[in-house]
């Protein structure tokens, strides 16, 4: 008689209809946890709402005088079998007022009342301990009761669509809030003590009319997502950087002058400052911001890019549309990941129209060629390379003895007459010999004079050999030049062809040498990026350093790479983010398999035609991209990766799709697969529910036809599920 049963909730309906107002409040809400109610029909004022949802918690009088006998009929409805309320749902109810019964109500998490009429809340919400989201977007309300900010586990407040022309200055009390969202207001400033919501992750107040930001708001330390586009900004806060776990920034439609030089905001993914009237970029942004992807300029008064901004080593998009640039710099050509340029709208005369109009690809070729053109010209100093520019901004050119690190032996800062000299000890051969094939890790000293950009020295390690203190005063010695052949006993033992190497040899030495403010980049960036430098092989030690600096993110995109660096294996453990796109690769080497941490894998543009079994191990792998390779199908491998979020395999030869092995692809939500050879498409497709991004343009089925292909997922989706043989 008293067996267990499962606990059921109470249902009743008190909406019309749910509403969520963002996709994670979708996320958050549990469909068990809601009250619905059996009346369907919109309630106009609080009166008509069930006196009964305010007490719903207690058990009813029919409950309480029903005996044992009764109850055991139908025990799940016992009274004492029924859970409390934890997320009610009142939205789109056209409701005025809210009753002060809700404070009965003490067991609520979450609480909805957007989209109604809302004019005031009752101080009585205030009593709702538990709560953690509200959301009161898209109703009439001005003010907030100040018993709403004692609320002690309130994390998500959502206000936004209202009438408020402030903010309480007390809501610097919700020591939990990590969620905020008061845009489509009238606020004209903020509040000072916002900065005490130090657990604040995203801070959303576009469509307001805020002039300036208080001085404290820099005290978000957690800050992630910070909106105020279309405001009345002039001026954006000197000390940005301290908010340092900043990720997005949109600014547009301000009346900003100047951007910040953003320094300590190294994790800076998105800038959007379009419709301002900044009129220059900071060259100290450019080096501030190394893991940026976009940046948004269009509609400003910019009238020059500056030449650092080859700096911004990760970015995808950059936008410059309706400036007044007129020249574009050639460095822009060394952005190995740049994928989007837009420069339309400006009075650009050195880059021919018809170039301009061919998109992205063709004007960074054009810089490319320049860039070359005026390397020849020159004698050899790389005007296409990064490599010119420092890490402040200034030219290699213009450094000096003085600016060098002073942590380094003194022995190794004086200048040094040789122009792309470097050294490696050979043990078996017992003497220096020159690899023009091999990285090491070399201390570069800057020379003023034009005609020399750099000097190569060995690493302090290499100064107890007695070879090495044998021959660096021969070294300094030298008379301008790249030759080995001036070094005494050395040119002699070097092969034929090898004393006669020619200059770019040694230029593309070079540029693979890592500098002492390159290692202060890894460990500060975490970030091994050679991009644009023709590398064929990556030395083991490269790998050491970085793995010494917790490195975990590593980019070789756009060199000459034919095999995955053996080196690679040393950062198994802690790679997150491998590019090696635009290479020569045939072949995955199964060691790939021990990449433990790796969540961003990208192996485009390359020779590859299988990937090896032991791919399926990859757990982490989050987004895999193999776009423009050699496939005939998808590899074997790929559908056991219960993880993989986002596959794009277009631009390959794939002729079919295993709709089975994608089944088993539990997480996969983009799959991109343009431009191959696919026949046909299954029917079956269209229950991968999961995928909500699927590209499909430009193979040679006839079913879909393009029309629907054009429509998006969606349709696509739909078309297949209707041709589902029943």
């Amino acid at each position: 008689m008293c067996g267990p049963h499962t606990r059921r909730r109470r249902y009743y309906q008190i909406r019309e209809f749910q509403m969520a107002s963002s996709a994670d409040e979708l996320e958050s809400e549990d469909p068990d946890d809601e009250i619905e109610l059996d009346d369907p029909t919109p309630q106009s004022n609080p009166d008509a709402l069930p006196e009964r949802l305010y007490d719903i918690n207690d058990a009813d009088e029919d409950s309480k005088k029903a005996n044992l006998q009764q109850l055991s009929l139908n025990e799940e409805d016992a009274w004492w079998n029924q859970m409390p309320i934890n997320n009610l749902d009142l939205s789109s109810n056209a409701l005025t007022h809210v009753s002060p019964k809700i404070e009965n109500l003490l067991t609520l998490t979450v609480l909805q009342l957007h989209d109604n009429a809302l004019v005031a809340l009752p101080p009585e919400i205030g009593k709702l301990e538990k709560l953690v989201r509200l959301n009161l977007s898209h109703n009439k309300l001005d003010e907030l009761p100040a018993e709403l900010f004692s609320l002690p586990e309130l994390r998500h407040l959502n206000i936004s669509h209202n009438e408020f022309v402030e903010l309480n200055p007390d809501i610097s009390n919700l020591h939990m809030l990590e969620f905020l969202d008061a845009g489509n207001n009238n606020i004209k400033s903020l509040p000072g003590g916002i900065g005490f919501l130090v657990r604040l992750t995203a801070l959303l107040l576009p469509n307001n009319h805020i002039v300036e930001l208080p001085p404290d708001i820099v005290n978000m330390r957690s800050l992630q997502k910070l909106d105020l586009m279309k405001n009345d900004l002039i001026a954006l806060p000197e000390d940005m950087g301290l908010l340092r776990k900043l990720e997005c920034l949109y600014v547009q439609h301000n009346d900003i002058k100047e951007l910040p030089s953003f320094e300590g905001n190294e994790t800076l993914n998105e800038l959007h400052a379009s419709n301002n009237f900044i009129e220059r970029v900071p060259k100290d942004l450019c080096s501030n911001l190394p893991h940026l992807k976009i940046f948004d300029l269009r509609d400003n008064k910019i009238t020059q890019l500056p030449d650092e901004v080859c700096l911004l080593r990760n970015l995808n998009r950059l936008d410059v549309s309706n400036n007044s640039i007129s020249v574009l710099p050639t460095t822009l050509s060394s952005l190995a990941h740049l994928i989007s340029l837009q420069v339309d709208g400006n009075p650009i005369k050195t880059i021919r129209r018809d170039i301009l109009q061919c998109g992205t690809a063709r004007i960074l070729k054009t810089l490319q060629e320049r860039a070359q053109a005026k390397d020849r010209e020159t004698g050899g100093a790389d005007a296409m390379s990064c490599g010119n520019v420092g890490a402040a901004g200034q030219s290699t050119d213009d450094m000096t003895a003085g600016s060098v690190d002073n942590s380094y032996p003194r022995q190794h800062v004086e200048p040094v007459q040789a122009q792309y000299m470097q050294y490696q000890y050979q043990t078996q051969q017992q003497q220096f010999m020159p690899q023009p094939e091999q990285c090491r890790i070399y201390y570069a000293q800057y020379n003023p004079q034009p005609q020399m950009r750099s000097q190569f020295m060995p690493v302090p390690q290499y100064e107890q050999d007695e070879r090495y203190n044998h021959y660096l005063p021969q070294v300094q010695q030298l008379p301008y030049g790249n030759s080995f052949q001036h070094l005494p006993h050395m040119s002699n033992n070097l092969p034929q062809q090898q004393q006669h190497q020619q200059q770019p040899d040694y230029v593309n030495f070079s540029r693979c040498a890592v500098q002492p403010r390159w290692v202060y980049k890894l460990r500060h960036t975490r970030t091994l990026a050679v991009n644009l430098e023709g590398l064929t092989n990556v030395p083991d030690h490269v790998f050491e350093l970085a793995a010494a600096e917790q490195v975990h993110v590593v980019d070789f995109a756009r060199n000459q790479l034919r095999a995955l660096p053996n080196g690679l294996q040393h950062m198994s453990k802690l790679v997150t983010e491998l590019v090696l796109s635009h290479n020569a690769i045939s072949q995955v080497h199964p060691f790939i398999s021990q990449f433990t941490r790796i969540a961003h894998l990208n192996l485009s543009n390359n020779l590859l035609t299988d990937l090896p079994l032991e791919f399926r191990v990859l757990n982490t792998l989050r987004e895999l991209n193999v776009a423009n390779n050699r496939f005939t199908f998808i590899p074997k491998a790929l559908y056991e990766l219960q993880g993989l979020e986002i596959l794009v395999a277009s631009e390959n030869r794939i002729k079919a799709l295993n709709v089975a092995g994608l089944e088993g692809m539990s997480r996969l939500n983009t799959l991109d697969l343009r431009n191959n050879d696919i026949e046909s498409i299954p029917p079956i497709l269209g229950n991968l529910t999961n995928i909500t991004h699927l590209e499909l343009i430009g193979n040679p089925f006839r079913q879909p036809r393009h029309q629907i292909l054009i429509k998006g997922t969606d349709a696509i989706m739909s078309y297949l599920r209707d041709r589902i043989p029943i």
